[in-house]
């Protein structure tokens, strides 16, 4: 059975769903703060132009997602699968960034819980690269169950610490 890359993912505080081009807008809007990005090695993604490249890319991903709040129905992030690897069994979920107002775990894990469920019905293995100096996304990381893979590996011209996720070791905390 072909990895779907882009379902309609539902939880109890988020859906997830196939990002389009009108929600340019509406992305950006969460984008545009300058602290989602402080920690991250594409620190100026904030800034319009920079923005505009990285939605292109994921529109071009064909597995990028926009995070919907569920109770307001606003977009409040956004996620996205890459490198699906049928030989290997495995796939990667990164570029996931949230507006601040809903940082704090409860909405990421259940992001990430989601993606996960989905993955696993394809894959053995989901990777996530984070960038050497995000914190807040390593903690984030070992708190759904990433195991940190020893040393860092370059990949799209940034250092990365890799965690992964196994179908075997995952678990999905509340």
């Amino acid at each position: 059975m072909p990895f779907e890359l882009q379902p309609t993912l539902t939880g109890t505080l988020v859906e997830l769903r196939p990002l389009h081009v009108d929600d340019y807008d509406d992305l950006y809007a969460v984008a545009a703060d300058p602290l989602i990005w402080e920690q991250h090695p594409n620190s100026d993604r904030y800034k319009p132009a920079v923005f505009q490249q990285f939605f292109r890319e994921a529109m071009e991903s064909r597995g990028a997602f926009v995070v919907m709040d569920r109770a307001t129905g606003r977009i409040i992030g956004s996620s996205r699968y890459f490198g699906y690897d049928e030989q290997r069994s495995q796939i990667e979920i990164g570029w996931t960034f949230l507006a601040r107002a809903y940082w704090g775990g409860v909405y990421n894990r259940e992001v990430k819980r989601l993606m996960l469920r989905h993955a696993f019905q394809f894959v053995d293995c989901v990777m996530f690269r984070v960038g050497p100096d995000n914190h807040r996304s390593q903690r984030a990381m070992e708190k759904i169950g990433g195991v940190r893979l020893p040393g860092l590996q370059f990949a799209r011209g940034h250092d990365a610490v890799v965690f992964q996720i196994t179908k075997s070791n995952a678990h999905f905390p509340d």
